[in-house]
């Protein structure tokens, strides 16, 4: 994985942002970073300023340090980073999350989908119904939801689902596990539809049935 030479002045902050470009990138969630002594190579400079810059990802959520294992990707942004402190023992918070955000964005993708959305949400739709096992499934369903929170064209609503893509995937391939597996037909005929109530009412009712589940 190369990396630009960095220049001399900041050279943490100028580090800093390297790594979390190359977070999600060419590094994946759960990967093993590089050693220190090969990204201070990589980059033209000293082991300390690259292990300044591992830890403040580290704090940041990003990475993961394990002591005599070596530091691995834990999350693609800071927000998701954060919800991965809690994912597992808090999956409902998680869904609680998701039942605020996909029921809002449900409502606005009826009202403001395109002819072009809608072919996406098909697509991913047809990708869902041909999914035959959990993993398969779970990918299939995130990338359906993220598609309905971008037909609401509502940058910041997408912006705030895209950064907790990890543990909206997390509960997703959490709920899939448990089966069966339930693939959106009525949210995606509301929003055909244009009907935003509806849009809203098939959102929420799914994820809180999943939320009375886990009580």
């Amino acid at each position: 994985m190369p990396l630009a030479t960095t220049r001399r002045a900041g050279l943490v902050d100028q580090v800093i942002a390297q790594l979390r470009t190359a977070v999600g990138t060419e590094w994946p969630v759960g990967a093993r970073i590089p050693p220190e002594p090969e990204l201070a190579e990589s980059l033209g400079v000293g082991r300390n300023t690259v292990r300044e810059a591992v830890r403040a990802l580290a704090h940041a959520g990003l990475l993961e340090v394990r002591q005599g294992d070596g530091t691995y990707v834990r999350a693609t942004s800071e927000i998701s980073g954060a919800l991965r402190r809690l994912a597992g023992t808090e999956l409902r918070e998680i869904l609680q999350v998701r039942r605020l955000l996909e029921t809002e964005g449900a409502r606005l993708a009826a009202l403001h989908r395109t002819p072009e959305d809608l072919a996406e949400l098909d697509r991913a739709m047809a990708a869902c119904e041909a999914a035959d096992e959990p993993v398969a499934f779970a990918a299939a369903d995130l990338a359906f939801h993220r598609q309905v929170l971008r037909c609401a064209h509502n940058q910041v609503l997408a912006g705030l689902y895209a950064g907790l893509t990890e543990v909206v995937h997390a509960s997703v391939a959490a709920v899939a596990a448990d089966g069966p597996f339930v693939c959106h037909t009525g949210l995606l005929a509301a929003i055909r539809a244009g009907d935003s109530d509806l849009a809203a009412a098939e959102a929420y009712d799914f994820l809180d049935t999943a939320l009375r589940l886990r009580e």
